[in-house]
């Protein structure tokens, strides 16, 4: 269920490009899914599709990608704009795919979470730190707050459990310095904040469950990107990323917990939607060898006017790949050694 689970996010960002690729005219020499040995092949047409022995990607091999081909059907061949939407469109199909997990979880609640806090929990730290019932929360050490799910993801960023927060009270401003909650250690090594208020609930209907799953998909995409500052800042370590067998590993565990419990499904989804909007924004990154890094290319070959020499723009993103892949066998040495461990 978990390589099901995985693969249907990869091959779905490989189907972005591959029929936004079929759309522009372009030759798709082959779609798979999947890398290393072949373990299925048919071709139709120009394209052979392939089922691939390992469950941990996927590629579409386009002509005129990474060389330069007089091939009308050449991918190099496309104005700027065409190969700006097939490069982007894997990613695209990833935040669609979280928005869609998103959108089924909100429906799952009997409410729909707001920013403002309704209670506390008896002996609340917060309440005692200049938090009242009524208040706004708009802003919590700085980061803005849309969505309830950004005041979650705001008080794990942080592990001393001192926030400043920007509430509105009584229709004014109100700033809160210092303000305090219990923690207690985790397993990692890291604390986990007590959540010791509740925020108010709205009665669902199709608006805002719509409204509520766009800003919690967006919440979930800037927190990728809050996620990697805290990395290049030591925030987090090597130690706390997982790569494609720890990701399995976690749906795994996840599912069947829930199968055994017979609930915890929301928890499924949620991964789920954590894991495709995660592929989606990551891939879009300016970083060689990503989509983001091809992105950055195309753009400047807008600017320019003319692209970039298909020979340079290789050779960076081989240098690209193999500092990605180094990082994947980091990461993977890393997954295998804590399911050894736990």
């Amino acid at each position: 269920m978990a390589i099901l689970f995985f693969g249907l996010i990869i091959g779905l960002h490989e189907f972005g490009h591959f029929i936004s690729a079929k759309i522009f005219g372009v030759k798709v020499h082959e779609f798979a899914l999947g890398m290393g040995p072949a373990i299925f092949k048919k071709k139709k047409g120009d394209t052979q599709y392939s089922l691939r022995l390992f469950p941990i990607g996927g590629y579409v091999n386009m002509e005129g990608e990474d060389e330069e081909s007089d091939d009308e059907g050449s991918f190099s061949k496309k104005k700027w704009w065409k190969k700006l939407i097939i490069v982007a469109a894997g990613a695209i199909m990833n935040l669609i795919l979280g928005f869609i997990f998103v959108t089924v979880l909100t429906c799952m609640d009997d409410l729909i979470g707001t920013t403002q806090i309704h209670s506390f929990y008896e002996n609340a730290t917060s309440v005692q730190y200049g938090l009242e019932e009524g208040d706004t929360i708009k802003k919590i050490n700085g980061t803005n707050i849309y969505s309830s799910r950004d005041i979650s993801y705001a008080l794990q960023r942080d592990e001393d459990g001192i926030y400043d927060f920007l509430v509105i009270r009584d229709g004014e401003k109100v700033e809160l310095k210092d303000v305090h909650f219990e923690t207690k250690p985790a397993d990692n090594g890291h604390n986990i904040i007590i959540f010791d208020f509740i925020i108010v609930g709205v009665e669902k209907n199709p608006l805002n469950v719509i409204a509520t799953a766009a800003g919690d998909t967006v919440s979930i995409a800037r927190l990728v990107w809050l996620t990697l500052f805290d990395l290049i800042t030591g925030h987090y370590g090597l130690n706390d990323l997982s790569g494609p067998v720890g990701t399995v590993s976690i749906i795994a565990e996840t599912t069947s917990q829930a199968v055994a419990s017979g609930t915890g499904f929301d928890m499924i989804i949620y991964i789920m939607a954590l894991i495709s909007i995660n592929v989606g924004v990551f891939n879009l990154l300016p970083i060689p060898a990503l989509d983001g890094g091809r992105l950055f290319f195309i753009i400047i070959e807008a600017i320019r006017r003319k692209p970039i020499p298909a020979k340079y723009e290789g050779y960076i993103h081989a240098v690209g790949m193999a500092l990605l892949l180094l990082l994947m066998v980091v990461i993977t040495f890393n997954d295998i050694k804590n399911l050894i461990i736990n």
